[in-house]
C-alpha cells in the first residue's frame, strides 16, 4: 500500500526532506507559505519547496491559514505529516489527521536549541557540534518525543550557510532511513530529557551589531553565525554601515583601543575587548561584497575608527 504523506515546508533547508519522500515512492501533497514579495523589486516569488514540488510535479496548497484547507487535507487522508522549517505551528486539528503520526525534522539536537534559529544560536555560542532530530510533533513548540538523531560535527570555519546545507542533506538522508520504520511501527519515540533545555530566540536586527568590545572569538562566532545572511553590522565613525561578511580571530595583541583598525594586506585588524579580528569580506551599504582591503584603500578618510555597537549579552 502507498504511503500518503503530506508535507510542510518552506525555505531551502526542506526541500531534501522533499525530495527524500519522493524517492520513498510516498504519495506527497505539499503544503507550503504562500508566494512572497522579495528582493528591491518586491515582486511576488514562490518559496523554494514550492518551486522543487512543481518540478516534481506534486500538488501544492499555499494556504494562509491551514484551517482554510482542512476540507483538502482531510480528502488526501494522510498516513504520516512530515514538516521541515515549515514556518507555521500545527493545530491539533491538523496533527490529528495522520494515521500514524506527525514528525518534524529540527536541526538541532533536541532539547538543545528548540525554536527558530537553531543553526545561528548553535555556531553562535561556540558549540562544538549539532545535528538532526526527527521527533514526533506535539503542541508544545519542539518539545515531542524523539524519534532518531544524528550528530554534525560544527567546525572552525563553518557559517551558518554551510552548517544549513550540511544540516540540510542529513535531513533528507535521515527521513529515508528512518520514515519506513516509524510508519512500519519499529521506532518508539523517546521523551526528551528535562535537562538541557535551551530556546534559539530568533534573530533581530540588534542581533546584527558587532560590539568591538568583546572578544575577537565572541565576534568571530558572531560573524560566522550570521553568514551570508542577514551579516553582521558595524560602521565606521564616518557614519557608514557595513555588513562583516567574513574574517577570524588573530593571535596578537591588541594595537590599541577596541574599534582601532590597521590594514593589512587584503585585511583589516580591527582591535576588539580581548585579541584582535581581521576582517576578511565586506559589504558597504547599498554596494557589492568586496575584500576588505580593497575598500580600504577607496576610504578618503583612512584614519576612520569603527564604531561600537550594541549586541546583547552574548
Amino acid at each position: 500500500m502507498t504511503v500518503r504523506a503530506l508535507f510542510c515546508g518552506t525555505p531551502d533547508f526542506a526541500v531534501p526532506s522533499l525530495d527524500a519522500l519522493c524517492r520513498l515512492g510516498y504519495e506527497v501533497l505539499v503544503v507550503t507559505q504562500p508566494d512572497r514579495p522579495r528582493g528591491r523589486s518586491r515582486k511576488l516569488a514562490p518559496p523554494p519547496v514550492k518551486v522543487r514540488a512543481l518540478d516534481l510535479g506534486l500538488p501544492v496548497l499555499q494556504p494562509e491559514r491551514l484551517r482554510d484547507v482542512m476540507d483538502d487535507l482531510r480528502r488526501f487522508a494522510p498516513d504520516i505529516i512530515v514538516t521541515a522549517a515549515y514556518g507555521k505551528i500545527l493545530s491539533e486539528a491538523v496533527l490529528n489527521l495522520p494515521r500514524v503520526g506527525s514528525v518534524n525534522v529540527h536541526a538541532s539536537l533536541l532539547p538543545r536549541w528548540r525554536g527558530a534559529a537553531p543553526i545561528q544560536r548553535a555556531l553562535w555560542a561556540g558549540d562544538e557540534q549539532t545535528g538532526i532530530t526527527l521527533m514526533e510533533m506535539v503542541r508544545d513548540l519542539d518539545a515531542g518525543p524523539i524519534l532518531a538523531q544524528e550528530r554534525v560535527i560544527i567546525e572552525p570555519t563553518d557559517t551558518a550557510g554551510s552548517l544549513h546545507d550540511k544540516l540540510a542533506r542529513l535531513g533528507g538522508e535521515m527521513c529515508e532511513r528512518y520514515l519506513p520504520r516509524y510508519v512500519a511501527g519499529e521506532l518508539a519515540p523517546t521523551p526528551q530529557p528535562e535537562d538541557g533545555v535551551t530556546y534559539a530566540e530568533k534573530l533581530t536586527r540588534e542581533d546584527e551589531w558587532i560590539d568591538w568590545a568583546r572578544s575577537a572569538g565572541e565576534i568571530d562566532r558572531q560573524v560566522r553565525a550570521l553568514a551570508p545572511a542577514p551579516g553582521a553590522s558595524t560602521a565606521l565613525t564616518t557614519g557608514e554601515e557595513l555588513k562583516v561578511l567574513a574574517g577570524r580571530p588573530i593571535d596578537m595583541e591588541p594595537f590599541g583601543e577596541p574599534g582601532e583598525v590597521r590594514p593589512r594586506g587584503e585585511g583589516i585588524l580591527v582591535c576588539c575587548g580581548a585579541g584582535v579580528y581581521e576582517i576578511a569580506e565586506v559589504k558597504p551599504s547599498g554596494r557589492r561584497a568586496m575584500p576588505a582591503g580593497a575598500f580600504w584603500r577607496g576610504l578618503r578618510e583612512p584614519s576612520v575608527r569603527m564604531k561600537g555597537g550594541a549586541t546583547g549579552d552574548r
